[in-house]
């Protein structure tokens, strides 16, 4: 790639490079925007996760890919990892109800906190990888959510007023499974059980765990 300079501006790209494909990995806001530009310059596009903060603008995205004829991928990456893959599979062995237990905690300081404070501009940790887990539990489940519960904890004054950096997700799901993921970001979050990855059904269970040492 060293053939292409760093350019500012994305319409000078799109007009001059004529790219084939769009990767759109900026701040969760800006997602949809730069899909929708990419699309109409004809191109495909993968934009990384979440695909848009709002609804609209995710139907918007949606919308532009097909009125142009173009493919959309989103950097669902779990859904090609081998463990994850193996998770899913003996999961839906076991089926429902289901009982998801679900988090990633990160303990972050320095430079680390300082990038996910500049996420939390935008994207809160719940957000940020939970639309993994819950994409898990769908293709678990296959059962439709009927309800969305949740909470949030600002434990920084370093966060701003109407974010949070500690947050809990509870998800029910038409079958009767339940599920739920917790996120917290910052020098303050607990080392103690900070990845669980858990799958539960009356038939027994199935978890991820990591190595030890």
């Amino acid at each position: 790639l060293g053939q292409y300079g760093i350019r500012r501006s994305f319409e000078d790209v799109l007009r001059d490079e004529k790219p084939d494909v769009a990767a759109i990995a900026t701040y969760s806001d800006s997602h949809a925007d730069y899909a929708v530009r990419a699309f109409e310059a004809g191109c495909h596009v993968f934009v990384e996760k979440p695909l848009a903060t709002t609804v609209a603008d995710a139907q918007r995205v949606v919308d532009a890919a097909k009125a142009n004829g173009r493919k959309l991928v989103i950097g669902y990456i779990l859904r090609h990892h081998p463990s994850w893959i193996r998770l899913i599979a003996e999961a839906r062995k076991l089926g429902g109800p289901y009982v998801f237990r679900m988090n990633l905690n990160q303990q972050s300081s320095g430079h680390t906190w300082e990038t996910h404070k500049q996420l939390m501009r935008t994207t809160s940790p719940i957000v940020d990888c939970g639309v993994h887990y819950l994409d898990v539990m769908l293709q678990i489940t296959d059962a439709r959510p009927i309800e969305v519960r949740g909470m949030g904890v600002r434990l920084s004054d370093e966060v701003a007023p109407s974010m949070y950096n500690y947050g809990h997700l509870q998800v029910l799901f038409e079958d009767g499974s339940v599920g739920w993921y917790e996120a917290g970001w910052g020098p303050m979050i607990s080392e103690t059980a900070f990845f669980v990855k858990d799958v539960m059904s009356p038939r027994g269970c199935v978890s991820i765990v990591m190595k030890e040492g």
